[in-house]
């Protein structure tokens, strides 16, 4: 069991039901996801969602993986739906679900520095992990599972960035397609194909927004600053910043001749 994991796992261990009763839940849960498959299946992808939202309703809470699995589904009706925005949000949750299970650890010295701090409160996010991969382990699935589903689910949540567009969508598009390159992660030829297409292509459009928005940025600053140094008949043409070769930093310069 891993000695720390991240802050933002909750520290108490989730409640759990007994077994019959958590059976009969996610039996439930399963028949209602199953209703939700077909609808996708046929297209019905609004009906989809609702399925998938109810069967996450009766699903007990602390059973991460299979939340996770209905999260990532909503968010692949979603991207049918070209809904990115939500489908972003969906696949993040199914993610954070994922890692409530298979957390990701801390580096080595700041995972030694937080037991320093808090031995008591790691114990207790130890414990809710535990509980929470037996009942991972009670349900017939595995951490193999754990690591398939968030390949899926980063993939939806990097296309839906794509689509969203912008600097930091596009940011996050590159940090996930670069997350599933690397193992644990296993692509399929045809999500590999997609990966390295994005990350050939992917770095050209992000340059292009970074440079737009900081040129749209930059517009809205210096029509601010006119506006507050009008009325002492000076306009940020008054200065001049000027880059510096050798520290790559800058100096600005003021000239009272130039409005």
């Amino acid at each position: 069991m891993p000695s720390a994991v991240s802050e933002d796992l909750e520290e108490a261990p989730p409640e759990i039901f007994p077994p019959e009763e958590e059976k009969q839940l996610l039996d439930e849960s399963n028949t209602a996801k199953t209703s939700a498959n077909s609808k996708f299946t046929t297209g019905d992808y609004s009906s989809a969602v609702q399925g998938y939202e109810k069967a996450l309703a009766v699903c007990p809470s602390y059973l991460e993986y299979h939340i996770a699995v209905l999260r990532s589904n909503i968010a692949a009706c979603q991207l049918k739906l070209e809904e990115w925005k939500a489908a972003v949000e969906s696949a993040t949750q199914a993610l954070e679900a994922l890692d409530r299970v298979d957390p990701p650890l801390k580096k080595d010295g700041e995972a030694k520095n937080e037991d320093e701090k808090n031995d008591t409160g790691v114990q207790e996010i130890n414990d809710a992990l535990e509980v929470r991969i037996e009942a991972l382990t009670r349900t017939a699935k595995s951490l193999q599972d754990v690591h398939k589903l968030r390949t899926k689910a980063l993939l939806r949540r990097a296309k839906a960035r794509q689509q969203v567009g912008g600097w930091a969508s596009l940011q996050g598009a590159l940090d996930d397609y670069q997350a599933v390159s690397r193992p644990p992660h296993v692509l399929s030829s045809l999500d590999k194909k997609t990966v390295q297409t994005a990350l050939r292509e992917l770095p050209v459009r992000l340059d292009e927004a970074k440079n737009s928005e900081m040129a749209e940025m930059m517009g809205k600053l210096k029509q601010l600053g006119n506006g507050i140094l009008k009325p002492f008949g000076l306009s940020t043409e008054n200065f001049k910043f000027e880059k510096d070769g050798k520290s790559g930093g800058y100096s600005m310069n003021f000239n009272q001749g130039e409005k």
